[in-house]
């Protein structure tokens, strides 16, 4: 009788260890299930800006390898047409780039974006070819194609892990361009948990070496939208610096079309 008594024990305790043991991988698929894929993080970075204009003033310091700056201040207009977003930027100093106008519009499909550059020493519109968007824009460490805008399918996103970056819980995404020779071969975000910030972005050169490093310096919010402020591009293969600091901002004024036009490039805002 004993012996039958023990015999039931040791199947109930293998039969609770075994159901516990199924619960926690049920547990576990449950988790991997409702884990968010690379494209939903990124599709939450792109939806984060719920804005439908916005003015502001921007201050572009340059800073080379042996720190030495450069500043110039812009004044810039942007708007989401619905099927197209509008970017317009004036330069306002210094006298030697006064009157430097850049227009950007990026559409929602898959479609190029149209890009012009206005140069008042010339005194004509120069469109932006597909094969100059790899230049830098001013001297700076963006490049005319980074100033536009990517559509979330143009590349391939997978999420690679999850780790903290200055104390935030952070996503982590590479990003591969679906088209090829692109001029960066990936990207990586560090993609704040608490408000889809992207905290952090990895650029990579064809040769799969690390490029740039795109950090976000500071934020706040204005108006209820959470807003970038401070942000640094560094050439990390180059040593140098590009500081970019937003001031002035105002959303939802009601800008009008009438402004992202060629005349506005060369009339200034």
């Amino acid at each position: 009788m004993t012996k039958s008594i023990n015999n039931y024990a040791k199947l109930l305790v293998v039969t609770t260890v075994s159901l516990l043991l199924l619960a926690g991988s049920l547990a576990a698929l449950a988790d991997e299930s409702n884990q968010l894929t690379g494209r939903e993080i990124i599709k939450k970075v792109y939806q984060r800006d719920t804005y439908e204009d916005r003015k502001s003033s921007m201050k572009m310091t340059l800073i080379n390898d042996k720190g030495d700056e450069k500043v110039r201040e812009i004044r810039q207009l942007e708007r989401d047409f619905g099927e197209v977003d509008k970017k317009i930027m004036v330069f306002t100093s210094p006298r030697s780039v006064e009157g430097t106008a850049f227009m950007n519009w990026s559409y929602e499909d898959d479609s190029e974006d149209n890009q012009w550059l206005y140069m008042p020493a010339l005194g004509s519109i120069r469109r932006i070819a597909g094969g100059d968007q790899s230049d830098r824009f001013m001297g700076s460490d963006f490049t005319y194609e980074d100033l536009g805008e990517r559509t979330l399918d143009e590349d391939k996103h997978k999420l690679l892990r999850e780790e903290k970056l200055d104390g935030k819980e952070c996503y982590v995404v590479e990003s591969i361009p679906r088209e090829e020779d692109y001029m960066y071969s990936k990207t990586i975000t560090w993609v704040s948990k608490n408000n889809w910030i992207g905290l952090k972005k990895e650029f990579y050169d064809p040769d799969g070496e690390l490029l740039k490093v795109l950090r976000v310096k500071d934020y706040e919010e204005i108006d209820g939208i959470l807003t970038v402020t401070e942000s640094e591009m560094h050439d990390v293969q180059e040593d140098h610096k590009t500081l970019i600091q937003l001031d002035n901002i105002e959303f939802n004024t009601g800008i009008p079309e009438r402004k992202f036009t060629q005349r506005t490039m060369q009339r200034g805002l």
